[in-house]
């Protein structure tokens, strides 16, 4: 249970806890909580609103229940009802917020709502996407490994017109040439030991949807060829078949790679680029977003908070802090695992530094993207060491090897 002195600070809490029914005065110091109901709704329709109020009046409380409040009931005269009412608001808040999971499950899982994030960078690439979803063009997602280039293929597939056929990913390093070629473009029985009967490809399961092709820049070229054949007029032979097949299947392909240097390195062909990279979209590594490290941060916590059933789990001021430091190599990816990992261990409702393993704060110091501003440096080893003293500022004054008064100054001077 959370309390408020105020709507201001009840409003913000709401989107911070996992709250499913409020019991609201409706004097308030900043706020009527009649006309609040509204408010709590646009929040999280499936919060249940008790109204309390020592002068009711009849308008107030059809007012209430107009604008979505469970019940509007009299300080005193309703002291019994009370109990029960509030059982049947968290009853049904319950059920509504399964149904309210269900349904976002369904309809935001592969959407651009599933990308979170109100940076410039990762804006641009969102309205660059959506630009393109509803045509048939081909798609080159460019980015570091754990940006989310397949959770954008998904995206863009479920804004097109191809959305109700199939969506089939698959990863081109994680397979042998032969074995690739064969899960793309199937086989005939007997085109190799152990085909034993007629196979389809990755190509005809999607035939009307899209084919996502991760790290592209790791096929062979023999493959490429067959890939450029593709894209080229549609048609292609299965292993083992002189049949020409022919095929409808939009593609999106992902690398890591510069492909554009790959190709005229010779590693890559030079036309299949040029086919591929159509549209191109880059996708931002996590440190050209810092300002929605905050956000993610605070939205993977509600996420394993909830899988834990840990509902009133959240993270202090200084923990969010010191996740904005971090250089993220392994960028939105790298930042879910450690958000899982410290919700795992943490005994505690509110999340803490000293949860992170200390390797992650050898990676803030040593990091060379990160400024070399002597400020900056200086209070990201003040950060270090306040974290392997557990916040003890006389310890860590010590190991810093400056005065304890220095050391307030700075915390100060660098609001840590």
């Amino acid at each position: 249970m959370v309390e408020a002195q105020s709507a201001r600070i009840g409003l913000k809490l709401l989107e911070d806890e996992d709250v499913r029914v409020v019991i609201s005065d409706v004097k308030l110091p900043d706020a009527n909580g009649v006309e609040l109901v509204k408010r709590i709704k646009e929040i999280h329709s499936y919060i249940e609103v008790i109204n309390l109020t020592a002068f009711g009046s009849i308008k107030d409380s059809v007012k209430a229940i107009k604008n979505g409040a469970f019940d509007y009931i009299m300080k005193g005269d309703d002291n019994a009802r009370i109990i029960p009412i509030i059982n049947s608001a968290v009853e049904k808040a319950n059920l509504q917020y399964q149904v309210y999971k269900l349904a976002n499950k369904v309809n935001k899982q592969y959407d651009f709502d599933a990308i979170l994030g109100k940076s410039k960078a990762i804006t641009d690439s969102i309205d660059m996407a959506r630009k393109v979803a509803r045509t048939n063009t081909t798609v080159l997602l460019l980015g570091e490994t754990g940006t989310g280039k397949e959770i954008f293929a998904e995206a863009i597939h479920k804004e097109s017109d191809r959305k109700n056929k199939p969506f089939i990913a698959i990863n081109c390093s994680s397979f042998s040439t032969e074995l690739l070629k064969s899960e793309l473009f199937g086989y005939v029985a007997g085109a190799f030991t152990g085909a034993l009967k007629d196979k389809k490809g990755l190509f005809e399961e999607a035939d009307g949807g899209t084919l996502f092709l991760d790290e592209i820049g790791e096929m062979n070229l023999e493959l490429q060829a067959r890939l450029l054949r593709v894209l080229e007029n549609g048609t292609f032979n299965r292993v083992g078949d002189s049949k020409i097949s022919r095929v409808n299947a939009r593609i999106i392909a992902a690398t890591n790679k510069d492909l554009k240097h790959e190709a005229e390195s010779g590693r890559f062909r030079l036309d299949l680029f040029y086919r591929l990279a159509v549209f191109t979209i880059y996708l931002p590594p996590l440190r050209e977003r810092k300002e929605d490290i905050e956000l993610l941060a605070r939205h993977f916590i509600k996420e394993f908070s909830y899988k834990l059933n840990r509902k009133n789990t959240r993270a202090d001021d200084f923990f969010l802090k010191v996740l904005t430091e971090h250089p993220w190599r392994g960028n939105v990816r790298e930042l879910r695992n450690v958000i899982e990992r410290v919700v795992i261990i943490s005994n505690n409702e509110i999340l803490t530094s000293d949860l992170l393993q200390f390797d992650f704060y050898n990676d803030i110091v040593e990091d060379n993207t990160q400024s070399l501003y002597l400020a900056d440096i200086e209070g990201r080893y003040i950060r270090k060491a306040l974290h392997q003293t557990n916040g003890n500022k006389t310890e860590a004054a010590k190991l810093l090897g400056i005065g304890l008064s220095t050391l307030y100054r700075k915390i100060e001077e660098y609001q840590l």
